[in-house]
């Protein structure tokens, strides 16, 4: 069949869906990208929060239309949406003939076959802590050049603003081999920079060990030929060690990065989130990290108007953010999600307030981020090429757009490289040396140093 298969949420979800697309395609199964085309559609969908769960309702109605008027012959909807609301789906949106869960996604072919059949609404949703699928071959869908490395599945935190542990399970880590065998097929297949990333990846290894293991980890990965940067995300701020900073700071192929949500910058928030560090620690973490790796790039996230958040509470967040200076950051309004403990709590924040708070965060953050760019300029970095940019008015003009250690593929910020040789074709993937020669709020320009490649 031709199948539409639409992913969305998150870089784990992005894991989920290669498997899936593998399963498919190894069944002899075709895949499109123009709906005209399409024979069947999959939707993968995410409900982290209000705005995530909108827009997988929106496409999955919008694929039911399709189904309603025969466009289509089968709707099948996976993911974390379908974990937590299959009931809702299958009564509110009959065009669907199936759901799949997020522990269950390899039988995704068994379930197709099953809709072909014409059995009705199958359900293939298992317990969130049931053992989730692993498996070391997918279908790469990044462009190629960089891929994610799911370590580990579900959360035990319980912060009480999220849905996560009650959709996803507890923490259950990737087995090493495993991880190590598929990272291996990832970079024979041409992946040259690794992205590590779970719920958290700080307690990899803890439940299959009784120790962190992801110092461990990313030494064994060091040494597998073809890559040629591994980038570690979400790591939570207390459980990151001195063993970990260590192996950050002396492995060459270790992106100088550390994504640590941080959330706020208020104590009394802090605890009300359930959060397990409070001010003081964050800012004795950032200093001993900056201390050992003085060129590291500090990306984290806030959340803003979490329900008792007070003026004073907002006031100390912008506090912490201004003497600190990440590097990247990223703000989220509150979202009071149904199951969750903080959706329960007194003092919701109005919907003005929260978007205020995170307008002026990222205002503040706008003006740090520039400052931080600006610190960059006349320095010799390494980046990768994503793609070139061809002059309309001007073919000689040629810019290829880039990123450098500092910046993580779809969050961060992008360098331009200008002035370089139209008649040399800089493939994707490929690492340079460039001097940096200017810096905007987010992104940066540079120049080729003396044309060579870093590789």
């Amino acid at each position: 069949m031709n199948i539409l298969f639409v992913s969305l949420g998150c870089d784990k979800n992005t894991v989920d869906s290669e498997v899936m697309l593998h399963h498919l395609g190894i069944q002899g199964h075709r895949f499109t990208d123009e709906e005209e085309q399409a024979e069947a559609v999959i939707v993968n969908t995410c409900c982290f929060i209000d705005a995530a769960k909108e827009e997988s309702i929106d496409e999955i109605l919008r694929f039911a239309e399709r189904k309603k008027q025969g466009l289509i012959r089968a709707l099948i909807v996976t993911g974390c949406l379908a974990q937590r609301y299959r009931e809702e789906i299958l009564r509110e949106i009959p065009e669907v003939d199936a759901v799949v869960g997020v522990t269950t996604f390899d039988r995704i072919q068994e379930v197709l076959d099953e809709v072909m059949k014409g059995k009705e609404a199958p359900v293939c949703v298992g317990d969130a802590d049931d053992a989730s699928p692993v498996s070391t071959k997918r279908m790469i869908t990044t462009g190629g050049h960089f891929e994610f490395l799911k370590i580990a599945e579900g959360c035990d935190k319980r912060c009480t603003y999220c849905i996560i542990p009650k959709i996803r399970g507890h923490y259950r880590s990737v087995p090493m081999e495993a991880l190590l065998e598929e990272a291996r097929s990832l970079a024979e297949a041409g992946v040259r920079e690794l992205i590590l990333v779970a719920q958290e990846c700080t307690r990899y290894g803890e439940d299959l060990t009784g120790r962190k293991q992801l110092p461990e980890l990313l030494k064994e990965l060091c040494r597998i030929d073809g890559l040629h940067w591994i980038r570690v995300l979400y790591c939570y701020p207390e459980e990151i060690t001195d063993e970990l900073i260590d192996v950050i700071a002396t492995e060459d192929k270790i992106c100088k990065y550390l994504d640590l949500p941080i959330q706020s910058g208020s104590d009394g928030i802090l605890r009300r989130m359930g959060r397990r560090i409070d001010r003081d620690g964050i800012i004795s973490l950032v200093g001993r990290i900056r201390s050992r790796i003085p060129d590291v790039c500090l990306r984290t996230t806030l959340i803003s108007g979490f329900p008792g958040e007070t003026a004073q509470d907002h006031r100390q967040t912008m506090e912490l953010v201004r003497e600190l200076r990440f590097d990247h950051l990223g703000v989220f309004p509150y979202s009071q999600e149904e199951g969750t403990p903080a959706a329960a709590f007194p003092d919701q924040v109005s919907e003005r307030v929260k978007k205020t708070r995170q307008t002026k965060l990222m205002k503040l953050q706008q003006e740090i981020s520039r400052e931080r760019n600006e610190e960059l300029v006349g320095r010799i970095v390494e980046a990768v090429i994503e793609g070139r940019i061809d002059g309309e008015d001007a073919p000689d003009e040629v810019v290829y757009l880039a990123r450098t250690m500092r910046d993580a593929p779809e969050v961060d910020g992008y360098l331009f490289i200008e002035g370089v040789d139209p008649s040399r074709d800089l493939l994707t993937g490929t690492f340079v040396r460039v001097r940096i020669t200017g810096a905007g709020d987010y992104d940066l320009t540079g120049e080729m140093y003396e044309d060579e490649s870093a590789e």
